[in-house]
């Protein structure tokens, strides 16, 4: 959560709680895991960069022209990876 302090959370704590600090950073929230009053590791949410619900999830939002796999295009393509 930007521009508050995250909650922390000592080793034991965190074993005990681990299913609910999941669900706090699902929602956003940063958590600190400390040993001894150190703070030694930060739980932070993900950031998924594709959100695809499954199998064609981009369906009708991709369009293949007709000679999308052309001998042309597959030579062109192919001549982008020569070295």
């Amino acid at each position: 959560m930007a521009g508050s302090a995250a909650e922390q959370f000592n080793i034991h704590d965190a074993k005990t709680n681990l299913s609910r600090i999941i669900e706090r950073v699902e929602q956003g929230e940063e958590i600190v895991i400390s040993r001894a009053g150190t703070p030694v590791a930060k739980v932070v949410p993900l950031s998924r960069r594709v959100n695809r619900t499954g199998r064609g999830s981009l369906r009708g939002r991709v369009d293949l022209s007709g000679d999308w796999d052309s001998p042309e295009t597959n030579a062109a393509v192919a001549g982008d990876f020569d070295a």
